[in-house]
């Protein structure tokens, strides 16, 4: 059960070919099984997860129920759950069980999933390869002396090894895009405020936003029409309808015009664009027509990223002092020794570094210079994608430079760490939709293909992704210690 996507799980169901008790139990024996070598799960959830499956099934028994009811899957541990633990991979967060659910764990509830668990990341979402989590680092079921990506990590991996069918990541400057390229699913980061963030433990909060991990882009389409729309409780979510996602998947894609960024292709690593080539000629068969395009002041969106990501991180993580909830240092001597102590013991080394950077760079006589700065260059490139969508109804590119490196291999150099978020980053200081989909492989580790699409086109990529899925099978395909 666990080689079949989500769509085929839930046919599978409503023709009661299995129950969802079975196919939770399924899932739950894989963890148990597998998640020793992965260690994709932070927090397993066996008794919540199979009486969720019981009441799925009273409702499918009585032909009630939606495309999702009785559907296995594990939350990022970002998302707050409540009464399980919930520790964004952080010791600041050991034993930290939320009162109340996330509104993307209350809607997916609300659809008939059945929970899992929850999912390893890097700590407070913070790194590109899943090392800098408190629970160790998550393996790569590709090749598990190599990095998951992050810092969706966990999710991405769980998925790739079919631990669970789907799960949910959170992407601030490709986590969920980054990981789904470098274990060979898909990963869709929507629109910034078409997804609530309510409840999603906050990293940059002008940045983050949660979207669906899953095999393919049907998959992903079934997650976000369970997971978009309009929260009241988030200020940043956006009053606006939500398309029929699955309507769209099938529609022809001949006159499609998709851009392809001169800059994502410059020294690009001839391996990547031989992979890069071969998926534009399978769009070229089915009628699509490329054209390239500019975006010039694409270059700057790592350094820029890198002022405003830590900048919005030293605010949001303020809130962790030891006083009201989470970590607290044994035995402070003041309410200083509280504070200090606490945020050093309860903190990670890139969780500081970037609370460090944020902070000078918000200080007196530095904010013109560093943040105010950023985001003049945040408007220059969200400007450029603007202009590209003008001539195209989308863009491709590369998800990473390169495929999973080892685990180890960039801990030392932070530098080469941010590198590896180079072609993600842009599109969420834009605020746009993007998403990841398997395109190949590269010495034996899987390779994405980016796709951009315009504000709230989500629509449109998953028709794109779903049309060139159905012309190839690199999604469907299973690493084979876990197949």
């Amino acid at each position: 059960m666990h080689t079949k996507t989500l769509a085929e799980l839930a046919q599978g169901l409503k023709r009661r070919e299995f129950s969802s008790r079975e196919l939770t139990q399924h899932f739950l024996d894989r963890i148990r099984r597998h998640d020793g070598t992965l260690n994709a799960f932070i927090t397993v959830t066996p008794e919540r997860a199979l009486a969720d499956a019981d009441a799925a099934d009273v409702a499918l028994d009585r032909g009630e129920g939606g495309p999702l009811t009785g559907i296995p899957l594990a939350q990022k541990d970002i998302f707050c759950t409540d009464g399980i633990r919930t520790t964004c991979g952080s010791r600041m967060l050991d034993n930290f069980p939320p009162p109340y659910d996330a509104t993307v764990v209350a809607r997916l509830a609300q659809a008939g999933t059945v929970l899992l668990g929850k999912l390893n990341m890097d700590e407070f979402a913070m790194g590109s390869s899943n090392e800098t989590s408190y629970y160790g680092p998550v393996r790569n079921p590709w090749n598990t002396d190599c990095v998951p990506g992050g810092s969706s990590g966990g999710s991405a991996a769980a998925v790739a090894a079919g631990l669970t069918p789907a799960a949910t990541g959170t992407d601030t400057g490709g986590s969920i895009r980054q990981p789904a390229a470098f274990c060979g699913i898909t990963g869709l980061k929507p629109t910034y405020g078409r997804v609530s963030r309510w409840g999603m433990i906050a990293f940059a909060s002008s940045l983050d936003q949660g979207g669906p991990m899953a095999r393919s882009a049907e998959d992903c389409a079934m997650l976000l029409q369970a997971m978009a729309g309009f929260d009241p409780k988030d200020s940043t979510s956006v009053d606006r309808p939500v398309p029929d996602y699955g309507a769209a998947l099938d529609r022809d894609l001949r006159g499609i015009r998709i851009g392809l960024p001169e800059e994502y292709f410059a020294d690009l690593d001839p391996a990547m664009a031989q992979v890069l080539e071969a998926a534009m000629a399978e769009y070229r068969r089915l009628g699509v027509e490329f054209k390239a395009v500019s975006l010039p002041n694409i270059g700057l969106s790592v350094p820029a990223y890198y002022v405003i990501a830590p900048s919005e991180c030293s605010s949001n993580l303020a809130r962790y002092d030891g006083v009201r909830y989470g970590y607290r240092c044994r035995d402070p001597r003041d309410l200083e020794d509280l504070y200090l102590r606490t945020r050093a013991e309860g903190f990670g080394a890139e969780v500081k570094r970037r609370i460090l950077i944020g902070t000078y760079a918000l200080s007196a006589g530095y904010y013109d210079a560093y943040y105010l700065k950023a985001q003049k260059i945040r408007r220059l490139i969200a400007d450029d994608f603007r202009r590209a969508f003008q001539e195209v109804d989308a863009l491709l590119g590369p998800t990473t430079p390169t495929p999973a490196f080892r685990l180890g291999e960039k801990t030392g150099d932070p530098i080469a760490m941010y590198l590896s978020d180079i072609y993600t980053i842009a599109v969420n200081l834009a605020g746009l939709p993007g998403m990841s989909v398997p395109a190949g492989f590269i010495d034996g580790r899987p390779v994405g293909m980016q796709l951009i699409g315009d504000y709230f086109a989500e629509d449109r990529l998953l028709n794109i992704a779903h049309r060139y899925q159905r012309e190839t099978d690199w999604h469907r395909r299973l690493p084979p210690e876990f197949a």
